[in-house]
């Protein structure tokens, strides 16, 4: 059994073939996922997809790139669907100094804001930070991570960042980037990481694994996630995949 802790079935890719997908992941060993929604769209489609199968979970926030557009009403209803039974994570939020969208301050006050929330509601975050390490590490410092804990979400920092970031009470979640050649650091971090704080995700439809680098990415590539781990630890992928399922219940708080 294998958890994608961080996928999109609620975009426009997969609008046409959703169920053929899940079915390719499970016959993968794919067989949990957390569908994340990061503006109005796609956290209703989360939470219709979390409602339909058993299996699949919610994870809603408001992206650092739609930060301009948060609001007292966005705010207001984003709390009321937290409370939704199948709801595991607040996310994913963050810093996206790549696309900067909006005003450094704005996504940081919209970013400060989603933590509170999360311990309002004794929920974990799902972090996004694109070119703005630092500043993502100077806030969750500042905020101090919720009692829930954290998912650092396709984590691509060095393992000197990664045991900054662990030592705040977040987890490390690997992607698809740590099958790519040129990935050296991503490469360290997966050697090093404590079994204990490690994800494995796809962040599909984006960021394809080796073999289909390049390519519409699914949940059910999480396999290879989890392969590649395994190669650079030295240990059997069985071991990767039950040990980060294992983490991603304690975490989310799944029987």
């Amino acid at each position: 059994m294998i958890f994608d802790t961080h996928t999109h079935l609620n975009v426009d890719q997969f609008k046409d073939d959703i169920p053929e997908t899940i079915q390719r992941a499970a016959e993968l060993g794919v067989t949990e996922m957390a569908i994340v929604g990061f503006d109005i769209p796609t956290i209703k489609k989360s939470l219709e997809l979390s409602k339909v199968y058993d299996h699949l979970y919610s994870i809603i926030g408001w992206h650092p790139t739609e930060a301009g557009n948060y609001s007292k009403e966005i705010e207001k209803d984003l709390e009321m669907k937290l409370t939704l039974p199948k709801v595991v994570a607040l996310g994913e939020i963050g810093l996206d100094y790549y696309w900067m969208e909006d005003p450094k301050d704005v996504q940081e006050k919209v970013f400060r804001r989603q933590i509170a929330i999360s311990k309002e509601h004794n929920l974990p975050i799902s972090i996004h930070t694109r070119d703005a390490m630092e500043d993502t590490y100077r806030i969750l410092k500042d905020e101090q991570v919720p009692e829930a804990g954290g998912i650092m979400h396709s984590f691509s920092g060095d393992s000197e960042w990664m045991e900054r970031f662990i030592d705040l009470g977040m987890h490390i979640s690997l992607s698809g980037v740590v099958t790519f050649k040129k990935a050296i650091e991503v490469h360290d971090v997966a050697k090093l990481v404590p079994l204990e704080r490690l994800l494995i995700e796809t962040d599909a439809p984006y960021l394809a694994p080796v073999p289909y680098r390049g390519k519409r990415n699914e949940p059910g590539f999480t396999r290879y996630v989890a392969e590649r781990i395994a190669e650079l630890r030295n240990e059997p992928w069985e071991r990767i995949a039950e040990e980060t399922t294992r983490n991603a219940h304690k975490l989310f708080r799944l029987n």
